[in-house]
């Protein structure tokens, strides 16, 4: 294993971690995601012309859609690879798109954003609500400051990831593979981008409504498996995956109930119970039932965590690869 010594795909993931910590999304870039969701938007419009009312038909759109998105996203990154490989001077585009995967500090940022509405409540329980509805898809008019802490920390660890962990853990999969030497096969910026584009499908087709319950079935499973891991090392990460998996089993998403129920043991707090959407009450299964009301505290503290585990990723990965180049020059010397 990386027997050329080769460990900067690692220090160019490590680099884009810091870029995302550093600036996020700035608003007047134009972010991979959007071109993702024009292109999903466009082949919506194909797919329903095309499927009409036929379930099967939107099953195969559903599946064609997700294979031309994935390995479109795919491929558009394994070329930035290649061009850096050939012409290390565009070495920093390569850790932008790297970065552009991660959502760290947006998520940061935006929880935040609720946070510093409620600090000055009542006067600004409206602007608190409205931040919320760019984060979540529930109904949030008419929440009181308890419900928005729990809303705010439920799609905080949700969102940790989805956002954060699931895209750093394909990142560093990439680099590792081209540590081991296999350059010509899609690195992190490629698996990074694939699942990000199996993200953007799942959260623009993956609904369970009209003609989505069929078109979105690709994309959503698909994001459910590469979610699936991440999600659970994640859980392994805060030292709660048993009680997590206890917890998460009865939500329907094999990976929301699993992640919001790792940081509720973690923190001590309580999560899911009655949720609105589109004015239809949804019952979410309780998390860490015996647990208390969430504070504005515990969200700062999800952040924490966030940075924590980051950097521990990071820190093993990078140690396992020296340790395993030192173990290999040693015994190859011998």
């Amino acid at each position: 294993m990386a027997e050329n010594g080769l460990i900067w795909p690692l220090l160019l993931v490590v680099l884009a971690s810091g870029l995302d910590r550093l600036l996020g999304d700035p608003k007047r870039c134009y972010h991979p995601v959007m071109a993702m969701g024009a292109a999903i938007a466009l082949l919506r419009i194909w797919a329903e012309a095309w499927a009409g009312e036929n379930t099967w038909r939107l099953r195969l759109a559903g599946f064609a859609i997700t294979a031309l998105l994935v390995g479109g996203s795919i491929a558009a990154g394994w070329g930035i690879e290649r061009l850096a490989i050939w012409q290390p001077a565009t070495s920093p585009l390569l850790i932008i798109g790297m970065a552009s995967a991660l959502a760290g500090r947006s998520l940061a940022v935006a929880t935040g954003d609720v946070l510093a509405a409620l600090g000055q409540q009542p006067e600004n329980l409206p602007l608190a609500r409205k931040q919320l509805s760019w984060l979540v898809g529930r109904d949030t008019a008419g929440l009181d400051s308890s419900e928005i802490l729990r809303a705010t920390a439920e799609t905080a660890s949700e969102n940790a990831v989805d956002g954060l962990f699931a895209p750093l853990f394909w990142l560093l999969l990439g680099a590792v593979l081209w540590c081991a030497g296999f350059m010509g096969a899609p690195g992190p910026l490629a698996l990074a981008w694939g699942f990000k584009a199996s993200s953007t499908l799942d959260s623009m087709l993956g609904y369970r409504t009209g003609k989505l319950r069929w078109l979105g079935t690709a994309g959503a499973r698909l994001d459910d498996l590469l979610v699936w891991l991440p999600c659970r090392l994640v859980a392994l990460s805060l030292g709660q995956l048993r009680a997590a998996l206890r917890d998460g089993k009865p939500d329907p998403s094999p990976n929301a109930g699993v992640s919001q129920a790792a940081y509720a043991h973690r923190l001590g707090i309580k999560m899911g119970g009655a949720n609105h959407y589109e004015g239809v009450e949804i019952i979410k299964p309780l998390l860490n039932k015996n647990g208390r009301e969430v504070q504005a505290a515990d969200i700062v503290g999800i952040l924490r965590l966030n940075r924590i585990i980051a950097l521990q990723w990071l820190v093993i990965v990078t140690t396992f690869i020296i340790v395993t180049i030192l173990v290999s020059a040693f015994v190859g010397g011998e």
